[in-house]
Parts: structure tokens; sequence; C-alpha cells
């Protein structure tokens, strides 16, 4: 929606996507893989060798008791395990079934959505796309962090680029992102505030 709303305002096409793939560059999104991989090599680094599954999920346990996250699950949007997530670990399996960060991306997903069903920890507790895809990026030897987010973008852009085309062809009116008073706000929080309470 960014790449579409500055582009509405005319500006060419360079601008347009990278204004948007700027807009994935935080850590829970374009960032996303990055920080999945991370969270396997510290956990790795941290028990100090190829962790057994019973360390795996002391680990985790450890974790979500000190109100922290397991990167790659609990996504806010998806209820089931993400397909993207299940056809890497096929190729991995086919692939680099030795690989150890590959290994330990199956024993995450073996263990840590039993542990957030037990404690109730997440609506959805599946692993999405991230939790496997830096592993395989980083099996095949691409190790610097800073272009996964570059690989992501990339097979994005020939869609934002087709819709750009499509929006100028169809002469589509500016995009303006709404906006909102001070009092709206105060209004719609005070309602969401007392929802919470009856809830209670």
């Amino acid at each position: 929606m960014t790449t579409q709303t500055i582009n509405s305002a005319l500006s060419d096409v360079y601008f347009s996507v990278s204004g948007g793939l700027n807009g994935l560059a935080g850590p829970l999104h374009g960032l996303a893989n990055q920080e999945c991989l991370r969270f396997i090599i510290k956990l790795r680094d941290d028990i100090g060798h190829t962790p057994t599954d019973n360390e795996v999920r002391d680990y985790c346990l450890n974790l979500l008791n000190n109100k922290r996250v397991i990167a790659g699950y609990g996504h806010a949007v998806l209820r089931v395990t993400d397909p993207r997530f299940t056809a890497f670990v096929q190729f991995g399996d086919k692939y680099l079934p030795d690989d150890e960060t590959f290994g330990i991306v199956k024993q995450l997903f073996n263990i840590v959505p039993k542990l957030l069903m037990e404690g109730g920890k997440a609506k959805d507790p599946w692993p999405n796309v991230d939790a496997a895809s830096g592993s395989l990026l980083f099996h095949y030897g691409l190790t610097e962090y800073d272009y996964y987010t570059v690989l992501f973008s990339v097979s994005r852009v020939l869609g934002l680029t087709a819709q750009l085309i499509l929006n100028r062809a169809l002469n589509r009116p500016i995009i303006r992102p709404k906006s909102v008073t001070t009092e709206w706000l105060k209004k719609n929080l005070a309602g969401k505030k007392k929802t919470t309470e009856e809830k209670k």
C-alpha cells in the first residue's frame, strides 16, 4: 500500500518502490527471516552444541516463562502452518537433511507449537515462512543478513510495478491516508477500554 500511495502522488517508479520496500525493513516483516535465523544460532550458541529435543524445549520454555517470544511463531494473522514453511521444510528434507541449523528449525516445529498451546501463549502457535527461510539461505552460503530483505523484496517488485502501471492506465486518483482528530482517538480508545474491562 505504501508503494501505491507514493505513486498516486505521481512519484516515479523508483521512489514508489523504494519507499514501499523501506517499509518492509523492520524486524516484524522484511527482517523477520534474519531475526529467526539469529534466534536459532543464538539458541545453539547458548546451549553450546547441537541441542537435544529436551534442551530445545527447556530453552524455549524458559523464554516463554520470562515473557519473551520465540521468533517465527505466533503470527497475528495465520491460523495454520504457513504453507511456504511446509514447502521449505520439504525442500530441506530433500537437499540438506544433515544441516545443523535446518535440524533446529525442525526441532522447533515439533516442540514450540505444543508449548504455546499448553501455555495459552498465542492464538496461532504455528510457524510462518520466516521460521525456515533464513536457515536455507544460510546453508547455501548467503550469510550476509542485510541481503535477506533484498531477496524478500525482489520477489514482490513485479507485482508492485504491475499495479503501478494499472493505476496510471486507469487514471486512479491520489491516495490520501485517513487522518483522525484527537477527539476521535479519545472516543475510540475509551470504547476499547470499556470492552476490555467487560471481558474481564
